[in-house]
């Protein structure tokens, strides 16, 4: 019982690490980080969430339930889908904007920049959170829906793919006049809402475990939305390269290494 609770609160605790992490180069590195090497690690963290929404998400989510045939697919299609729109609901109804952007997204607001520069990577942490929280919710259940070792894997995935996203976010608000500690402080405070998602992710999954396979899912489907809207055109922004496409197979293989390995 004691390795299960401490599986439960490194699983909890690793992501928002990661990103605390990243956003801890703000003190070591004087610039703006070399878009060359963005592109390598934005293309590398929308390969840990595509090889993780698939083996760690999806593939479960089919595994789980105890249908045969299209009563199988059926969680995994509707649970993607509903994630998806939750993502883009959040996306119309929070004020943010990317960092790469003078344009504002949402309702409009009197915020200043900095504030929707950390809202953006907080939606955008959201969904990572909810995923951890469904996978660690599965390996508490008494049935062995999914295996601890397996819900750290995903842990671990996120929070590697988490370190170069703290230092993408911490570094730019730097450079908009923020000191150093503020910028840290900002960039690592939008990884705690990680493992909040993931607590109250869990606590709703007790509760309803007959609509587990949905929640599965629904966790891809979010982390899907964040790599097609964000990450993979920002890995495509300025002068082409492939280099973001390196950076994606390099993640994705990880990944899926880790997950099929520690599962």
């Amino acid at each position: 019982m004691n390795m299960m609770n401490e599986g439960l609160v490194l699983g909890l605790l690793l992501p928002f690490l990661g990103t605390a992490a990243g956003a801890a180069c703000v003190f070591f590195m004087r610039r703006e980080m070399a878009l060359p090497l963005r592109k390598i690690l934005l293309g590398f963290a929308a390969g840990v969430m595509v090889a993780a929404s698939v083996w760690s998400l999806l593939i479960p989510s089919m595994e789980v339930g105890e249908a045969d045939g299209m009563g199988r697919v059926i969680p995994a299609a509707v649970g993607f889908m509903f994630g998806i729109l939750f993502l883009l609901l959040l996306d119309r109804l929070v004020p943010h904007q990317h960092i790469d952007s003078s344009r504002s997204e949402g309702p409009r607001s009197k915020w200043s920049r900095t504030s929707k520069l950390a809202l953006a990577v907080t939606i955008h942490n959201i969904p990572e959170g909810i995923a951890v929280g469904i996978a660690l919710a599965g390996a508490l259940e008494e049935n062995g829906l999914l295996t601890m070792s397996g819900a750290l894997a995903l842990s671990i995935g996120i929070a590697l793919q988490n370190f170069p996203e703290g230092a993408i976010v911490s570094m730019p608000l730097h450079d908009l006049g923020n000191s150093r500690g503020r910028s840290f402080l900002i960039g690592a405070l939008s990884g705690a809402v990680e493992p909040v998602a993931a607590a109250v992710t869990m606590f709703l999954a007790a509760l309803v475990l007959p609509v587990f396979p949905y929640m599965l899912s629904f966790g891809a489907g979010a982390m899907i939305y964040v790599v097609i809207e964000e990450l993979i055109p920002e890995t495509a922004e300025g002068e082409h390269s492939d280099l973001g496409t390196i950076g994606f197979a390099v993640g994705f293989v990880m990944m899926m290494v880790l997950d099929v390995v520690l599962s």
